[in-house]
Protein backbone atom coordinates (compact mmCIF):
# COMPACT_ATOMS: atom_id res chain seq x y z
CA UNK A 1 0.00 0.00 0.00
CA UNK A 2 0.93 3.63 -1.03
CA UNK A 3 -0.27 6.64 0.84
CA UNK A 4 0.55 9.38 -2.63
CA UNK A 5 3.60 11.12 -1.06
CA UNK A 6 6.03 11.32 -3.11
CA UNK A 7 9.91 10.31 -1.88
CA UNK A 8 11.48 11.67 -5.30
CA UNK A 9 11.39 12.79 -8.87
CA UNK A 10 12.82 10.10 -10.47
CA UNK A 11 14.24 9.80 -14.11
CA UNK A 12 13.60 6.78 -17.20
CA UNK A 13 17.72 5.75 -18.15
CA UNK A 14 16.20 3.47 -20.27
CA UNK A 15 13.47 1.57 -22.27
CA UNK A 16 13.77 -1.91 -23.40
CA UNK A 17 10.68 -3.43 -26.01
CA UNK A 18 10.42 -6.81 -24.77
CA UNK A 19 7.10 -7.13 -27.33
CA UNK A 20 4.59 -8.11 -25.25
CA UNK A 21 5.97 -5.88 -23.02
CA UNK A 22 8.65 -3.50 -22.03
CA UNK A 23 12.00 -3.16 -19.37
CA UNK A 24 12.22 0.22 -18.06
CA UNK A 25 15.25 1.18 -15.78
CA UNK A 26 14.75 4.37 -13.76
CA UNK A 27 16.85 6.20 -11.50
CA UNK A 28 16.02 6.91 -7.91
CA UNK A 29 18.82 6.75 -5.19
CA UNK A 30 15.79 7.39 -2.58
CA UNK A 31 13.70 4.84 -3.00
CA UNK A 32 16.36 1.85 -4.78
CA UNK A 33 17.99 2.78 -0.97
CA UNK A 34 17.39 -1.00 0.50
CA UNK A 35 15.12 -2.02 -2.22
CA UNK A 36 15.70 -5.81 -3.63
CA UNK A 37 14.07 -8.15 -6.06
CA UNK A 38 10.56 -8.40 -5.70
CA UNK A 39 9.92 -4.96 -3.85
CA UNK A 40 7.46 -2.72 -4.89
CA UNK A 41 8.03 1.01 -6.18
CA UNK A 42 5.14 2.80 -7.25
CA UNK A 43 5.90 5.01 -10.69
CA UNK A 44 3.67 7.82 -11.66
CA UNK A 45 0.89 5.94 -9.50
CA UNK A 46 1.96 2.52 -11.01
CA UNK A 47 2.85 -0.16 -8.77
CA UNK A 48 5.89 -1.78 -10.06
CA UNK A 49 7.97 -5.14 -9.16
CA UNK A 50 11.56 -4.42 -8.74
CA UNK A 51 13.39 -6.49 -11.12
CA UNK A 52 16.81 -5.57 -9.79
CA UNK A 53 18.84 -2.43 -8.92
CA UNK A 54 22.22 -1.35 -8.84
CA UNK A 55 23.83 1.99 -8.54
CA UNK A 56 20.77 4.19 -7.64
CA UNK A 57 18.55 2.47 -10.68
CA UNK A 58 16.21 0.01 -10.82
CA UNK A 59 14.56 -2.02 -13.46
CA UNK A 60 10.77 -3.29 -14.10
CA UNK A 61 8.91 -5.01 -16.65
CA UNK A 62 5.25 -3.64 -17.71
CA UNK A 63 2.73 -5.61 -19.19
CA UNK A 64 1.33 -4.87 -22.35
CA UNK A 65 -2.14 -4.25 -20.45
CA UNK A 66 -0.32 -1.62 -17.96
CA UNK A 67 1.16 -0.04 -20.69
CA UNK A 68 -2.34 0.08 -22.73
CA UNK A 69 -4.37 1.43 -19.13
CA UNK A 70 -1.63 3.74 -17.84
CA UNK A 71 0.45 7.02 -18.98
CA UNK A 72 3.38 4.73 -18.72
CA UNK A 73 3.34 3.77 -22.25
CA UNK A 74 3.87 7.53 -23.29
CA UNK A 75 7.40 7.56 -21.34
CA UNK A 76 10.95 7.46 -23.20
CA UNK A 77 14.30 8.29 -22.20
CA UNK A 78 14.51 11.36 -19.96
CA UNK A 79 11.18 11.25 -19.18
CA UNK A 80 10.72 12.60 -14.93
CA UNK A 81 8.60 10.12 -12.83
CA UNK A 82 6.65 10.59 -9.77
CA UNK A 83 8.74 7.87 -7.27
CA UNK A 84 7.20 6.15 -3.62
CA UNK A 85 7.86 3.18 -2.13
CA UNK A 86 5.26 1.14 -0.08
CA UNK A 87 3.90 2.48 2.92
CA UNK A 88 5.96 0.58 6.34
CA UNK A 89 3.66 -0.56 9.25
CA UNK A 90 5.02 2.36 11.53
CA UNK A 91 5.42 5.12 9.23
CA UNK A 92 3.09 8.16 9.26
CA UNK A 93 0.14 8.17 7.15
CA UNK A 94 0.29 11.12 5.29
CA UNK A 95 -2.03 11.12 2.09
CA UNK A 96 -5.02 8.40 2.01
CA UNK A 97 -4.98 4.95 0.82
CA UNK A 98 -3.46 4.22 -2.44
CA UNK A 99 -3.01 0.90 -3.94
CA UNK A 100 -0.92 1.73 -6.94
CA UNK A 101 -3.83 0.21 -8.96
CA UNK A 102 -4.62 2.84 -11.81
CA UNK A 103 -8.03 3.23 -12.71
CA UNK A 104 -7.57 5.15 -15.80
CA UNK A 105 -5.94 8.36 -17.53
CA UNK A 106 -7.18 11.89 -17.46
CA UNK A 107 -5.00 14.61 -19.17
CA UNK A 108 -4.26 18.47 -18.27
CA UNK A 109 -7.05 20.72 -19.19
CA UNK A 110 -5.40 24.08 -17.82
CA UNK A 111 -3.25 25.78 -15.67
CA UNK A 112 -4.08 28.54 -13.54
CA UNK A 113 -0.93 30.73 -11.65
CA UNK A 114 -1.71 32.29 -8.47
CA UNK A 115 0.75 33.77 -6.08
CA UNK A 116 1.37 31.00 -4.03
CA UNK A 117 -1.17 28.13 -5.53
CA UNK A 118 -1.68 26.58 -8.61
CA UNK A 119 -5.59 25.22 -9.75
CA UNK A 120 -4.94 22.58 -12.43
CA UNK A 121 -7.81 21.26 -14.39
CA UNK A 122 -7.94 17.22 -15.19
CA UNK A 123 -10.51 15.37 -17.33
CA UNK A 124 -12.10 12.37 -16.08
CA UNK A 125 -13.63 9.93 -17.88
CA UNK A 126 -17.16 9.42 -17.23
CA UNK A 127 -16.92 5.74 -15.54
CA UNK A 128 -14.99 7.51 -12.98
CA UNK A 129 -16.74 10.49 -12.17
CA UNK A 130 -19.12 8.79 -9.73
CA UNK A 131 -16.23 8.50 -7.43
CA UNK A 132 -14.78 11.89 -7.41
CA UNK A 133 -16.08 14.34 -4.55
CA UNK A 134 -15.61 17.91 -3.70
CA UNK A 135 -13.08 17.49 -0.52
CA UNK A 136 -12.74 13.96 -1.65
CA UNK A 137 -9.15 12.19 -2.13
CA UNK A 138 -7.62 11.35 -5.66
CA UNK A 139 -4.45 9.98 -6.97
CA UNK A 140 -3.01 11.83 -9.75
CA UNK A 141 0.25 10.39 -11.34
CA UNK A 142 0.65 8.77 -7.50
CA UNK A 143 0.24 11.98 -6.17
CA UNK A 144 -2.30 12.28 -2.91
CA UNK A 145 -4.39 15.44 -3.87
CA UNK A 146 -7.31 16.79 -2.81
CA UNK A 147 -10.40 17.82 -5.03
CA UNK A 148 -11.18 21.35 -5.18
CA UNK A 149 -14.51 20.70 -7.42
CA UNK A 150 -15.77 18.24 -9.39
CA UNK A 151 -17.35 17.96 -12.80
CA UNK A 152 -19.08 15.19 -14.54
CA UNK A 153 -16.35 14.98 -17.09
CA UNK A 154 -13.32 17.12 -14.99
CA UNK A 155 -12.10 18.22 -11.34
CA UNK A 156 -9.50 20.62 -10.34
CA UNK A 157 -6.99 20.14 -7.59
CA UNK A 158 -5.11 22.81 -5.94
CA UNK A 159 -1.55 22.62 -6.10
CA UNK A 160 0.87 24.29 -3.29
CA UNK A 161 4.61 25.09 -4.23
CA UNK A 162 6.24 21.52 -2.28
CA UNK A 163 4.25 20.00 -4.81
CA UNK A 164 4.99 22.21 -8.24
CA UNK A 165 8.38 21.81 -6.91
CA UNK A 166 8.73 18.27 -5.98
CA UNK A 167 6.59 15.89 -8.10
CA UNK A 168 6.03 15.66 -12.28
CA UNK A 169 2.57 17.78 -11.64
CA UNK A 170 4.77 21.30 -11.63
CA UNK A 171 5.77 20.84 -15.60
CA UNK A 172 3.19 19.17 -16.84
CA UNK A 173 0.92 20.96 -19.59
CA UNK A 174 -2.58 20.94 -21.28
CA UNK A 175 -2.48 18.05 -23.30
CA UNK A 176 -0.21 15.51 -20.98
CA UNK A 177 -1.68 12.21 -19.89
CA UNK A 178 -1.87 11.43 -16.36
CA UNK A 179 -2.41 8.43 -14.21
CA UNK A 180 -5.59 8.77 -12.28
CA UNK A 181 -6.55 6.00 -9.08
CA UNK A 182 -9.90 7.03 -7.00
CA UNK A 183 -10.51 6.47 -3.52
CA UNK A 184 -10.75 2.79 -2.84
CA UNK A 185 -13.37 3.59 -0.30
CA UNK A 186 -15.61 5.25 -2.45
CA UNK A 187 -15.65 2.02 -4.27
CA UNK A 188 -16.40 -0.47 -1.44
CA UNK A 189 -19.14 1.89 -0.44
CA UNK A 190 -20.77 1.70 -4.23
CA UNK A 191 -20.42 -2.06 -4.15
CA UNK A 192 -22.09 -2.96 -0.25
CA UNK A 193 -25.13 -0.11 -1.04
CA UNK A 194 -25.27 -2.33 -4.52
CA UNK A 195 -25.26 -5.68 -2.49
CA UNK A 196 -28.10 -4.50 0.27
CA UNK A 197 -30.26 -3.04 -2.53
CA UNK A 198 -29.88 -6.81 -4.44
CA UNK A 199 -30.50 -8.14 -1.02
CA UNK A 200 -33.78 -6.42 -0.66
CA UNK A 201 -35.05 -6.89 -3.65
CA UNK A 202 -34.46 -10.76 -3.37
CA UNK A 203 -36.33 -10.90 0.07
CA UNK A 204 -39.20 -8.20 -1.39
CA UNK A 205 -42.76 -9.75 -1.65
Amino acid sequence: MFTGIVEELGEVTAVEDLGDASRFRLRGPVVTEGAKHGDSIAVNGVCLTVVDTVDGEFTADVMAETLKRSSLGALGVGSRVNLERPMVADGRFGGHIVQGHVDGTGAIVERTPSEHWEIVKVSLPAELSRYVVEKGSITVDGVSLTVVDAGRDHFTVSLIPTTLGLTTLGTKQAGDPVNLEVDIIAKYVERMLGDRSEGAEGTAE
